[in-house]
């Protein structure tokens, strides 16, 4: 009998063992044959006129109470520097093949109005414009994305905003420049030639749209012959792989800085699911949208190693984020919604698939940086709130310019109805200081998840580790309860014996780091 039980006994220790290492991812981190930086870029953000990301949102104008610099907001100014923001696109999206540059320079007072036919039927004063961009981005040391017009510009248009910004010399548009108060020029750098062709930027084809890419490329010459710009051609929706194939293949590589693609985490277009009440189904479903964003990017990558396989001209993702329903209540033109832990969880998921393709993702912009959709920045009035993804951007930041570390394991399972997704994504960099860096999301909506690092390949010590979770995956920072959730000290890991085991929350973000 005693027999029969210490057999039982054994066997059952061998079962919850081997199912315990089954549980158990195994993550192998080496060093690069050939180092890939993940360019700081593939942090940038998105500034569109749309709603209140601008007006009552960046700018509160030079005589408001709210403590403000040239009319923009201190507190996000504050904010958006503590994430070490890269660049910031601007003033569109589908706004900017409506916007005429000359509109928003000069007087305020004397500055034409239009109407903003795509967000809201509103009224655009003009009143923040090329000058109030370019030293906001000044001010946060980011580098300027502008979007120029092509759907209802003209090619002279475009190169006198290029002349403006960037040309030192005596010139019309410098002239105008230095008479509007500003005697150095800005130059910018990134110069995006058009938005969304295919679609809110003149339903083109993309063989039309290469053969206008082209001209305008053109005529937007490099002022000062330093070979200072990076054309940005407006790139692909999703999975529109014909389009990404007709470009590379019609617009030679030395026109060509770098191709866009878009992509929204949408449960459906015509239903797109509330920004807080949802359920898990509905999670799902958007995860399920957003981790597309791997099968995309690799399939653009492809056709682009096809043209190029130098990898000279970059990937720009230079729109993605989460799309719902608008909030109760607001202007349905206006797309503001609430940010979640899904929302944390769809950001850190997304980052780590950017970090991973580095080698061809050079630049990702957030849709949209304040008051819109994904935005890290919500606020009502004087009152200002970091949200969810804010922290996000915050504790990964510490990949921007880090050498990309190749990772290896096979995630886990995350089931739903039938369905799965893989339970775990992940990336990791080494900075120029030798910190290491790992950053860790569990998809899954129920279950914690376990790790085991192999460090012996990179010998760390001393690791620390920062996690953002919370109790419900709906919870979310309100103007009542601003810190509902912030990013806290993490201890669900140990070292042993060269090993890191760690043991990661149900829908959490995790960044570990040890030199």
């Amino acid at each position: 009998m005693k027999k029969n039980l210490l057999l039982l006994l054994i066997f059952t220790f061998c079962n919850q063992l081997a199912f315990s290492q089954k549980e158990t991812t195994i993550l192998s981190i080496k060093k690069a044959e050939k180092p890939v930086v993940i360019d700081k870029n593939i942090y940038g953000h998105f500034a569109e006129h749309l709603g209140r990301c601008i007006y009552g949102g960046f700018f509160v104008g030079d005589t408001s109470k709210i403590p403000n610099t040239r009319g923009v907001r201190n507190d996000i100014i504050a904010a958006l520097k503590e994430l070490k923001i890269p660049n910031l696109r601007w003033p569109g999206g589908c706004f900017a093949d409506t916007y005429h540059w000359k509109d928003g320079v000069g007087p305020q007072e004397k500055r034409p109005t239009i109407v903003n036919t795509w967000w809201g039927g509103v009224t655009e004063d003009n009143s923040f414009g090329t000058h109030d961009f370019l030293n906001l981005c000044e001010e946060l040391g980011a580098q300027p994305y502008l979007s120029g017009n092509v759907g209802s510009g003209t090619v002279q248009e475009l190169a006198d905003w290029v002349q403006y910004t960037n040309f030192s010399g005596k010139s019309p548009m410098s002239d105008l420049r230095k008479a509007n108060g500003r005697t150095e020029p800005w130059k910018v750098k990134f110069w995006g030639i058009g938005n969304e062709a295919w679609g809110c930027g003149g339903n083109m084809t993309p063989e039309y749209y290469a053969g206008e890419y082209r001209k305008f490329a053109t005529f937007m010459s490099d002022w000062e012959n330093t070979g200072g710009l990076t054309r940005i051609a407006s790139g692909a929706n999703g999975s529109d792989y014909n389009w990404t194939e007709v470009l590379m293949k019609n617009i030679p590589l030395n026109m060509l800085g770098g191709v866009g693609v878009h992509h929204y985490a949408v449960i459906n277009w015509s239903k797109k699911g509330d920004a807080v009440d949802f359920n898990e189904d509905g999670y799902f479903k958007t995860m399920t949208s957003a981790l597309k964003m791997e099968e995309y990017v690799t399939k653009h990558a492809a056709i682009m190693d096809k043209y190029d396989p130098e990898k000279k001209v970059a990937m720009m993702v230079d729109e993605w984020g989460a799309w719902y329903e608008v909030q109760q209540g607001t202007n349905p033109g206006f797309l503001y919604q609430q940010n979640t832990m899904r929302d944390a969880v769809l950001a850190g998921s997304t980052l780590n698939i950017f970090n991973n393709h580095a080698d061809r993702v050079r630049m990702a912009n957030l849709a949209q940086c304040v008051n819109v959709l994904q935005a890290v920045i919500l606020t009502d009035k004087a009152k200002m709130i970091l949200t969810p993804t804010y922290h996000i951007m915050k504790m990964y930041r510490v990949h921007q310019d880090a050498e990309l570390l190749p990772i290896d394991f096979k995630s886990p399972e995350y089931t739903f109805e039938g369905k799965t997704l893989p339970a775990i994504s992940a990336s990791a960099s080494k900075d120029k200081s030798g910190l290491v860096h790992i950053s860790l999301v569990n998809i899954d909506a129920k279950k914690e998840n376990k790790i085991e690092i192999d460090l012996a390949e990179l010998g760390l010590k001393n690791v620390t580790a920062t996690i953002l979770t919370s109790k419900k995956l709906q919870d979310y920072n309100s103007f009542d309860k601003p810190n509902a959730i912030e990013p806290k000290e993490f201890k669900g890991f140990k070292n042993a014996k060269g090993k890191l085991e760690v043991s990661i929350p149900a829908f959490s973000v995790v960044v570990l780091e040890g030199k």
